[in-house]
């Protein structure tokens, strides 16, 4: 078995000022601050909201987030966890009309052996993912090329959730709201 090795993303998991001007949890704190779009949240229903990975590893890398805060799935109530499943759902279908993935990468990292920075907060990670989409660069050169920036990221995923059933889009710089109906 091969194995692939991205050293470069300690730095990321080992820097100091994790979440500056955070207080408490990064999660629980910024879908009240304002600017959505400053803050890369791209939509949100009554249960989670949909949040653009500032390091993503592709175009489209987002965060899939409960307002409750756990880090342990299995404590999130019944209307909770329907309405993170609800959000994720939407999501898949944002990302396939705005980026036209070939496929993509779901999960959650749980526990501080699992790899995740942030793991006090649970939060689904959505990866497009394109056939060649791993070449040589992370590999040899330590570099991953993200072709696309994050803004641009957020216009066209504001713009498919803003067409979906039951969207409610305020303005360009508001997440896009949902009611708890698909």
């Amino acid at each position: 078995m091969e194995q692939v090795f991205a050293p470069w993303r300690i730095e990321w998991i080992r820097r100091e000022d994790k979440n500056p001007g955070v207080e408490e949890c990064v999660f629980c704190e910024l879908p009240t601050w304002a600017a959505d779009r400053a803050n890369l949240l791209v939509a949100r229903n009554e249960y989670a909201f949909v949040l653009l990975n500032n390091a993503p590893y592709n175009p489209g890398h987002v965060m899939v987030i409960p307002f409750e805060h756990t880090g342990d799935y299995r404590d999130l109530d019944a209307e909770t966890l329907l309405g993170h499943a609800r959000l994720k759902q939407r999501t898949f279908d944002a990302l396939a009309a705005a980026v036209d993935p070939d496929g993509f990468n779901a999960g959650l990292n749980l526990g501080d052996g699992a790899g995740g920075s942030i793991d006090d907060h649970l939060h689904t990670h959505i990866v497009p993912r394109y056939q060649g989409d791993t070449n040589f660069m992370p590999v040899l050169s330590e570099t991953t090329v993200i072709v696309e920036a994050l803004e641009e990221t957020y216009d066209l995923l504001h713009e498919a959730f803003a067409a979906q059933d039951g969207a409610r889009a305020t303005g360009e710089d508001e997440a896009v709201r949902f009611d708890r109906a698909r």
